[in-house]
Parts: structure tokens; sequence; C-alpha cells
């Protein structure tokens, strides 16, 4: 059988769950990537990257092979750009009341994302303090073996009174604190006040709850000023998660981020989906910022709304984003994409070099909520959501499988993917110890269509 009709038709994702479980590769079982023939360190790639963020636009070129395939340059990633930064994790909307709770692994950390009694949201190590067992692990933790309660149809989600660890039943209180811990009465100088779930530093901003590993990180508002000023039209805290899909990815996590963020490649992977909508000849880029990146996806004239699909704009936007959609990088990973009804939200969380897990959603206001036509609308959102997240999944899937080729090449870049240059500057002004604009001259914004000489 052919395998991307294999990869589509079984790609129907359901209860927001992912279609590509247990699967490698374009939908067929025990697909593997080439053992990458990696022959540059990370010092190497992280030379070659300053260089090619040095370049200028009209000169740019794509980064080494090896900066998507290294599991080396991964871990520098995680220690210098991922987990020294500000990651989101979850929306407020999807742990509405105390208790309930989302669980998720992100850059290697089992994680709970807690609503608690007092009303404060807490990430949370789902790591015992007594044995090291992930105290709710996949599949296991929930019917017969503590208090949570699993939410139907919402992998990883649920609402509890405390946190029991199946292993010993010790038991935690919704903000970490040991409750209790049978037999321990012999143990000497043990102080239970002393021992609890550790807690991780994490921020709610526009109603997203962001984790920084490090500690250390600006805070959230601090990073993203000119993104708060870009979104504040929408009162994303106020808004509401109702559709989310997970996807298990074959490709590193920076190939999703590139993607997402240039316009370039509607007039291919979505020649049939975006490109009609969004013609990518007049897609630009907002100058350079220290901590996220702004791109502009202007309607075509002929487009108009339609009350079959479409809900009732936000009629607290600027005036501009009645006539665009835009798409917003929050570095390192924080991604939204901005229509004048609705938010698309996508959180990437790398597995591996060649692995990540992506949670794809959509959020709309009360307004749209109380739509008469919500069911309709919703089931129309549903299915966008999926088709064109699905194109971008057999290109991203390919290019990944492309880095590990004899015949891959250094590409030069259009001035259609300016974000992916921006990204290359990010990273080397990463590995200087420093952010964009910060040590050197913001890029200027392209303001429209841009003419480029042969």
């Amino acid at each position: 059988m052919d395998t991307s009709t294999t990869f589509f038709s079984e790609a129907t994702v359901k209860d927001g769950a992912s279609p590509f479980t247990g699967r490698n590769g374009l939908g067929h079982a025990g697909h593997n990537y080439r053992h990458p023939h990696n022959d540059l360190s990370v010092e190497d790639i992280l030379r070659d990257i300053q260089a090619t963020a040095d370049i200028p636009l009209e000169r740019s070129r794509t980064l080494p092979a090896a900066s998507y395939t290294s599991a080396e340059f991964l871990d520098w990633e995680v220690g210098h750009i991922l987990g020294a930064g500000w990651v989101c994790l979850a929306h407020k909307s999807q742990i509405p009341k105390p208790g309930d709770f989302i669980n998720l692994d992100v850059l290697g950390e089992p994680l709970i994302v807690v609503h608690g009694k007092d009303g404060e949201i807490r990430v949370l190590s789902r790591v015992c303090p007594h044995r090291a067992m992930d105290i709710m692990p996949p599949g296991f933790g929930y019917d017969g073996h503590g208090p949570a309660d699993a939410t139907e149809g919402k992998p990883g989600c649920g609402h509890t009174r405390i946190f029991l660890c199946p292993y010993h039943h010790w038991s935690f209180e919704l903000d970490g604190r040991l409750k209790g811990c049978p037999e321990m009465h012999k143990a000497e100088c043990f102080q239970r006040d002393d021992v609890g779930l550790k807690t991780f530093r994490c921020e709610v901003w526009h109603g997203f709850v962001f984790l920084n590993l490090s500690g250390d990180a600006a805070p959230v508002a601090e990073q993203y000023t000119e993104l708060d000023r870009d979104l504040r039209g929408w009162n994303l805290g106020d808004m509401k998660v109702i559709i989310t899909k997970e996807w298990d990815c074959p490709f590193n996590w920076k190939v999703l981020v590139e993607n997402f963020m240039e316009g370039y490649h509607h007039l291919g992977a979505h020649c049939k989906t975006l490109q009609p909508l969004m013609p990518a000849r007049d897609t630009w880029t907002d100058a350079e910022r220290a901590h996220s990146i702004r791109v502009n996806l202007p309607y075509k004239e002929s487009v108009t709304s339609s009350d079959e699909s479409d809900f009732k704009p936000i009629p607290t936007l600027d005036p501009e984003h009645y006539r665009q959609m835009a798409v917003f990088l929050g570095q390192p990973s924080f991604l939204l994409f901005t229509a004048a009804d609705r938010v698309f939200w996508y959180r990437i969380d790398p597995v591996s070099a060649d692995r990540s897990r992506l949670l794809t959603t959509c959020l709309v206001n009360d307004e749209a909520l109380a739509d008469p036509k919500f069911d309709e609308k919703y089931a129309i959102a549903e299915k966008m959501l999926v088709d064109f997240h699905l194109e971008d999944m057999e290109v991203c899937t390919a290019v990944q499988r492309g880095f590990y080729a004899t015949g891959y090449q250094r590409g030069r870049l259009s001035h259609l993917e300016m974000p992916i240059w921006l990204i290359q500057r990010y990273m080397a002004a990463r590995a200087r110890g420093t952010y964009p604009t910060i040590d050197q001259p913001p890029a200027p914004a392209q303001r429209g269509p841009a003419q480029t000489p042969c």
C-alpha cells in the first residue's frame, strides 16, 4: 500500500489523542531514519550558526543538518535556550476549577500543572521524593490507584483533592506539600514539613501557563512586551480552549517552529488550503525583536467572512487584524496563529533530536461559545485545524529525512523566509549569552512584499 495514503487515511485524530502513537515516519511501522553522520561538535555547530546568522537576509541560507540531528546539540538547546527561557504548558481554561490538573512531560521532566485549592496555578514535579516513582505515569494512577479522576476524552487531564503516589501511598497536597507518609515514624530525624514534590517556577501571562526550568529568566511580561501590544485585543485570558489535538512528530522541534513561522510554503504545501486565502507573496515580517517574531498574513482582497464557518469578529482588535491573520513566536517556542474570531496555539516539546510531541489547539471567546451555530462551526474549525496540519506533518517529516541524506545541501532562503533568519539570529545571540537587538542593531521590518533583484 502507498505509505502516503496510509498516513492520511489513518490520521483522523479522535478525542484529542494522537493518530501517530507507536508509529515512525510516514504512517508505517518500523520506519527509522538513517544513523546521522555528525562530524560536527556542538562548538562547530555554534560557530556555524553564528557565521550564518551574521549573513544579511538577502544572502541568508539554512543551517547545517547536524543542528537538527545531533543529540548533543539538542542537549545544548535544552540547557541554553528552552530550559533557560519560558515554555508554555497550558491555558488556564484547561484547568478552570481547584483540583483540576494536567500531566505532561516537558524537556524530560514529568510535570503536573495544577489549579490549587487557594486558586493559584502551580507546576509540580510528578517524581515522588521517597523513591523517585512517577506518581501518575501515563495509563496508571487513576481508577483504583488513588483519588484522582481522569477527564474523559482528555488524556493526561483530571481532577483530584490530593496527589497519591501508588508505590507506597505517600500523599501530597495540591501545592506539593507532603500530607501523609505511612510507616515513617521510625525514620530518625525525618521531618514531614521538609519533604514535598518539587515546585518549578511558573507564571501566568494572558491566561497561558509558562514554565522556566532554570529558574532565573526575566519575567514573562518583561520579555514579551511587544507581544503584549500585539495580542491584547484578543483578551486571551478570557478565551477558552475548545479543541486539542495531540501529534507524535518524527522531526526536530525547530523544523515545526520554522515551518509555522514562514508563509512562503503556502504556495506549495498549503496550495489548496491557505494559499487561496493568504497568498505567500503578500506575507511580510515585522522588525526584529529581542524575544518574539511577528509575521503578517494579509487576506486576498476577494476573501470575505462567512456566517456559516466564522464566529463574530472580536470587537477590540486593531483594524488591521480584520483583514489579515498573523503568526507569532514568543521565543523560544510559544506559537500563536491569530484570526479575527479565534486563536490557534501550538505547544511543541522535543523528545529527541528527531522526535517531538505537539499539541495543536483552538481558543475562542464566550460570545463564540454562545453562538447558535457553535456545533456546526466547531466541526468546521476542527476539520480545518487537522487538514492544514496534516499538510505540515507531511512536509516536516520529509524535511527531517532530508537531513540524513548524503544529498543534503545548505539552501538559500527567500525574503519570505525572514522568520527563519531571525530564529538563526536568536540562536546565535543566545550562544553569545545575550538576545537579538541587545548587542546588534535590529533588522528592519519588511512592511509588505519585498522585491529582490536577481
